[in-house]
């Protein structure tokens, strides 16, 4: 039953992402908005949709660690896994515009993520602090590419986001009614999504924040990785690479800004997450800038190291939970009560020993 919960999780937010781009789209262009503006906006905003659902709903039920899992989570699988596949279909070339600004910007964007959550916790502030630079981030970006002369440039941003969308007359109710049902759905999976990993970390004996970085991260990317395939495939490497990283940074100033200013006390951040999740993101985001540089292009043998990295990443969570389990389970076994100096002992190894990530 869990399994098919988090199935049904799982396909109810790719449909309702699916439904919802829709509909906005057709709206956006029966009342005139361009297609760049519709696809830095709500193209954008739909491959994410999943992920902002299940943060906002783990936020708003207390569950923080997956709320925070999940982006982080999803920002190493976006960069590791889906660039690493995309890559072995075709090397991704890399234009210029992604290299001057969007990938720096992703790199500050992770940057600025451990600089709030330093003191252990995002707060409502600091996250409406990311969700305002989210607003200025897009409104720039829109600016820049009216102001854009570069012809390359130009040519990159109608391939990227200029997406016809032809107003359709008389569809606008059919249009709201499919907006409405996509909201439905993405709240509906992200509820089924988010009890189902739950009790996967319950009956697994993990964290909920472990599950929150494996399962719901690559479940709530499934929308990217079908765009960036789909775009190897069909030759539009731009779009592979370009989604994954605007998406990247949709998570972190978008979601895990308005994830905090819902948490009641914000985001807690655990130790663990400070130590060594936070800096593998940074790590990821920093290890394109080189890659990017040279020749411009991600190759086939760098796709194959970036999937190596993330198996690695994903293997030494799965390890590092179990082996706290056994520890845990031996170190709250029930002892002889006149034993106390051992029992309080044994309490005080496990604290040495264990990270903070998976109590």
């Amino acid at each position: 039953m869990i399994a098919l919960q988090l199935i049904a999780g799982f396909l109810l937010l790719l449909f309702g992402a699916e439904a919802l781009v829709r509909g906005a789209s057709k709206i956006a262009a029966t009342i005139g908005i361009s297609p760049l503006v519709i696809g830095l906006t709500v193209v954008a905003f739909g491959t994410s949709a999943p992920e902002l659902a299940v943060s906002i709903m783990s936020a708003a039920n207390g569950q923080t660690d997956i709320a925070l899992g999940n982006v982080v989570g999803s920002n190493i699988f976006n960069v590791l896994f889906i660039l690493g596949l995309s890559s072995l279909i075709v090397p991704l070339v890399v234009a210029q515009q992604l290299i001057r600004l969007d990938v720096p910007i992703m790199i500050g964007a992770s940057l600025l993520t451990i600089l709030v959550a330093w003191d252990g916790a995002i707060r409502p502030w600091e996250g409406a602090l990311l969700f305002l630079l989210g607003i200025l981030y897009t409104v720039f970006v829109i600016r820049l590419s009216r102001k854009e002369k570069n012809k390359a440039v130009l040519d990159e941003y109608r391939e990227e986001y200029a997406a016809e969308y032809k107003p359709e007359k008389g569809s606008m109710l059919l249009q709201l009614l499919l907006v409405t049902a996509g909201l439905a759905l993405l709240i509906v999976g992200s509820r089924f999504l988010v009890n189902g990993a739950v009790a996967i970390a319950t009956s697994m004996g993990v964290s909920e924040l472990v599950i929150g970085l494996t399962i719901v991260a690559a479940g709530t990317s499934l929308p990217e990785v079908a765009t960036s395939v789909i775009a190897s495939i069909r030759g539009e490497r731009d779009i592979a690479v370009g989604n994954v990283v605007g998406s990247n940074i949709f998570n972190i100033l978008y979601i895990l800004g308005l994830s905090a200013m819902i948490g009641k006390d914000g985001l807690e951040v655990a130790n663990t997450v400070l130590m060594f999740d936070l800096p593998v993101m940074i790590a990821t985001a920093v290890a394109c800038l080189p890659i990017f540089f040279t020749g411009k292009k991600l190759d086939r043998w760098e796709g194959v190291v970036f999937l190596g990295y993330y198996v690695a990443y994903t293997v030494y969570l799965i390890l590092a939970s179990q082996r706290d389990a056994s520890l845990h389970n031996f170190a709250t076994a029930p002892v002889d009560r006149s034993d106390v100096g051992c029992s309080n002992l044994a309490g005080a190894a496990q604290n040495l020993i264990l990270p903070r990530h998976f109590h």
